[in-house]
């Protein structure tokens, strides 16, 4: 009987790791309208982006008393914390960076299908054994796509960006940045909770990038505005898109087995697809077309298990030895 509760927990995590996707696909939307209100730098939006959602998670961590907990994380694996927290703000920048270059398709599409790729090819040299048949198709796919949509990036109706060879660039960049900061917090994600995991790396990765907000204001750059369009867009940023969707991430990492993050990582760009499509009318022409979809394949193909290993609803006996997942 003990079975079917876990059987129902997986699917909440499941669901819950869905929702965190879909809320990462609307981001670069968000960077968009915020720049076509306010001057405001990329590096100067991602800062406030962090500061926000730190904010309201550690006013979330007192709430909740869930302070302890932070501080057994800060004491037993601060520089890790700092690693993973450096590396989701860099991740955030080279993003944000990409998408008002090469726009919000090239850029979700490219950042997001790269880091399995380059965390398959970590695995493999750490186990010293080759990937199966299976995984190399996966890995050629994957980087196929990468290239068609590299190819069709400056094409399109309404262009997907003024720099579309910098944005890919970025995109790439962003992508190594996520799959270094996935591999160093699963063993986080494993001991702690995803509130105190989450609190952390978000106030370590805001910390990180005040430089480069106080570099903006040093140079006479916008850092703050008073029009409600860019202020609002900016707390759905924080609170939305970071916060709430990095705590769905490891709470449902905490109940659902690894592989249904891959759920997210197809959620994420088929909604920043639908967005830019609908809204801003982006088109990456026929070459970025079939490199999308290469991509989602492929990243998908990382997700399949062999019949003995369990199906992705699969729970863990153990929630607390569930790999985490650290995300854009």
């Amino acid at each position: 009987m003990g079975q079917v509760p876990r059987v129902h927990g997986a699917r909440l995590g499941l669901v819950q790791i869905s929702l965190a996707g879909v809320l990462w696909g609307t981001g670069g939307l968000g960077v968009q309208v915020v720049r076509e209100h306010v001057p405001m730098s990329v590096p100067t939006i991602s800062a406030w982006r962090m500061a926000i959602a730190a904010v309201v998670l550690l006013g979330a961590l007192v709430v909740l008393r869930a302070g302890p907990a932070l501080g057994r994380l800060l004491r037993e694996r601060p520089g890790r914390v700092v690693v993973v927290g450096c590396g989701t703000a860099a991740y955030q920048g080279l993003y944000f960076g990409a998408v008002v270059s090469a726009g919000v398709t090239v850029a979700t599409v490219v950042s997001l299908g790269l880091a399995p790729v380059l965390l398959t090819l970590a695995d493999a040299v750490r186990h010293r054994r080759p990937p199966g048949a299976g995984r190399v198709l996966v890995l050629l796919a994957a980087l196929t796509g990468l290239v068609l949509v590299s190819l069709g990036a400056g094409h399109g109706a309404s262009s997907t960006g003024p720099q579309p060879a910098l944005g890919v660039a970025l995109a790439v960049a962003s992508g190594a940045a996520y799959a270094l900061a996935t591999a160093l917090g699963e063993p986080l994600a494993r001991s702690t909770g995803p509130l105190a995991l989450t609190t952390a790396t978000t106030t370590v990765g805001a910390l990180a990038l005040l430089p480069f907000l106080a570099l903006d204001a040093a140079t006479g750059g916008v850092v703050t505005t008073a029009e409600p369009v860019p202020v609002a867009v900016l707390l759905y940023l924080g609170v939305l898109t970071m916060a709430l969707a990095y705590g769905l991430l490891y709470a449902g990492l905490r109940t659902t087995d690894g592989s249904a993050a891959v759920v997210a990582t197809l959620l994420e760009p088929v909604t920043a697809a639908l967005v830019a499509a609908v809204v801003l009318d982006e088109r990456v022409g026929t070459p970025g077309i079939v490199g999308t979809v290469l991509i989602l394949a492929a990243v998908g193909g990382l997700g399949r298990r062999s019949p003995d290993a369990g199906g992705p609803l699969t729970p863990r006996a153990e929630p607390d030895r569930v790999p985490g997942l650290h995300r854009p």
